[in-house]
C-alpha cells in the first residue's frame, strides 16, 4: 500500500522566463529573414551586392557631386559645355530645382499673389490632419469644414475676383496645385459616389440598375486619356452657342467620374462580401434600406475593401500627370515644360527634375500607403486573438 500521495498540484503560476538568446534581438532577425535557408543566403548575398554596386554610384551622383545653388546652366556643366565643372564631372543639378521651385508648386501663378494658394495649403493640413488622428473628436464638423467649406473657401482664394482679390485664370494654374487639387476634388467626389453607383448596381431596381451598369462599364472601357480629350475638346461641340465651361473644371469632371467607376467596383465588391446573415439581421430588426445599408453593411464592406479604395486613391493621384494632354501643367508637366528653359539647358537638368517630381510622387503617395495600413489595424478588430 503506498503510504504517501504522489500527486501534487501547482498552486501558482509559473514564472515567464526569457526566451533563448538565439530566438530574440538582431541575431534572431538575421538568421530567420536572410539566412534561413541556402535559397536566402543566396539571394542576401546578391542584393547586398547589388546595394554595394548601385549605392555608392547614387549618393555620389545626388548628394557628393551635386549642385545645390547656382544663377544659371554653368554651375551644372564642364568647362567643355561651357561651364565651370571639370570634364567629366556628373552629378545632380539641385541648382535648378532650387531656381524653377516656385513654378514646380504654383505653376505660373503670380508670385505677388502665391499667399493665396500656401493659405489655401495651411487650411487644408490644418483640417486634414485632426481627420486623420481618431482621438480627436467632433469627425462630423471636420469633415463638413475639410469636404464641404475648404473647397469653396479654397475656390474664392485661388480664382479672385471677390473681397477684393485679382482674378488669377485657372489657366495659370500648375504644379502640385494642379496636381493636389484635381487629386483632393476627385477623392472627395469619387468615394461618395462611387458607393451610390455601387449600390445602384445592385438595385433591385431594373433602370438604376441598368443605367449604374452601363456608366461604370462604358467609363473603365475607356482610356483616361479619351475621357480628358472628350472633356475638353468633345465637350464643347455639344453645348449651345455661347455655352462654355473652364478647361480646368472639365478635368476635375472628367478625372472624378474616371475614379467614380472603378470606385463602385471596390465598393461592390466588398458589399458582396457581406454574410447573407448580415442582411437578413437587419431586416430581422426593421431597419430600412438605407439603415440598413449606412448601420450594417456599408461600415463592414469599407473596412473589408480600405486597400482597394486607397489604390484607386494612389492610382487616381498619378494620373493627374495625364492633364498635359488637355494643355493643363502638374507637377510633371511644368518639370517637363522647365527643360526647355536655354538657362538650365544641361545634361543633368531633365535627369534631376524628374527625379524631383517622382520623390513628390512617391512621397505622397507612400504616406496614403502607410495611412491606410494604420487604418487597417486599428479596424480589424474583428480579426485579433
Amino acid at each position: 500500500m503506498q503510504e504517501h500521495d504522489m500527486s501534487w498540484v501547482r498552486t501558482e503560476m509559473a514564472l515567464a522566463q526569457p526566451a533563448p538568446p538565439t530566438e530574440r534581438g538582431a541575431y534572431a532577425w538575421v538568421r530567420k529573414n536572410l539566412i534561413g535557408s541556402v535559397g536566402d543566403i543566396v539571394l542576401t548575398i546578391l542584393g547586398i551586392a547589388i546595394v554595394l554596386w548601385i549605392l555608392p554610384q547614387v549618393i555620389s551622383w545626388a548628394f557628393l557631386n551635386a549642385q545645390w545653388t547656382g544663377p544659371d546652366r554653368t554651375v551644372c556643366t564642364t568647362v567643355t559645355q561651357g561651364g565651370i565643372q571639370p570634364d567629366g564631372w556628373t552629378g545632380a543639378c539641385w541648382a535648378f530645382v532650387n531656381a524653377k521651385f516656385g513654378q514646380f508648386m504654383f505653376g505660373t501663378y503670380p508670385i505677388e499673389e502665391r499667399w493665396r494658394p500656401i493659405l489655401v495649403a495651411i487650411l487644408f493640413v490644418a483640417l486634414l490632419v485632426p481627420m486623420l488622428i481618431p482621438r480627436v473628436p467632433r469627425k462630423g464638423l471636420n469633415a463638413m469644414l475639410l469636404f464641404v467649406a475648404l473647397p469653396i473657401v479654397a475656390f474664392f482664394l485661388l480664382l479672385g475676383g471677390v473681397f477684393g482679390l485679382p482674378v488669377v485664370e485657372t489657366s495659370r494654374w500648375g504644379g502640385l496645385l494642379v496636381t493636389l487639387s484635381l487629386s483632393f476634388v476627385g477623392i472627395a467626389v469619387s468615394l461618395p459616389l462611387g458607393i451610390v453607383l455601387a449600390l445602384g448596381r445592385r438595385s433591385k431596381m431594373p433602370i438604376i440598375k441598368w443605367l449604374c451598369i452601363v456608366f461604370i462599364e462604358t467609363v473603365r472601357g475607356i482610356p483616361l486619356i479619351t475621357v480628358l480629350f472628350f472633356a475638353s475638346v468633345m465637350l464643347p461641340l455639344f453645348l449651345p452657342a455661347g455655352v462654355t465651361f473652364d478647361k480646368y473644371l472639365r478635368a476635375l469632371i472628367g478625372v472624378s467620374l474616371f475614379a467614380a467607376a472603378y470606385m463602385a467596383e471596390v465598393i461592390r465588391g466588398g458589399l458582396q462580401a457581406i454574410p447573407k446573415g448580415q442582411y437578413e439581421g437587419a431586416d430581422s430588426l426593421g431597419l430600412g434600406y438605407w439603415q440598413k445599408m449606412s448601420l450594417i453593411v456599408l461600415p463592414q464592406a469599407l473596412k473589408l475593401v480600405i486597400p482597394g479604395i486607397v489604390n484607386t486613391f494612389i492610382g487616381m493621384f498619378k494620373d493627374t500627370s495625364l492633364v498635359l494632354i488637355i494643355s493643363m501643367f502638374d507637377l510633371l508637366g511644368v518639370v517637363k515644360q522647365n527643360f526647355a528653359d536655354a538657362n538650365w539647358a544641361t545634361p543633368q537638368t531633365a535627369r534631376s527634375g524628374l527625379i524631383f517630381a517622382a520623390f513628390v510622387f512617391w512621397l505622397f503617395c507612400f504616406g496614403m500607403s502607410r495611412y491606410s495600413m494604420y487604418t487597417e489595424r486599428r479596424l480589424d478588430t474583428g480579426y485579433k486573438r
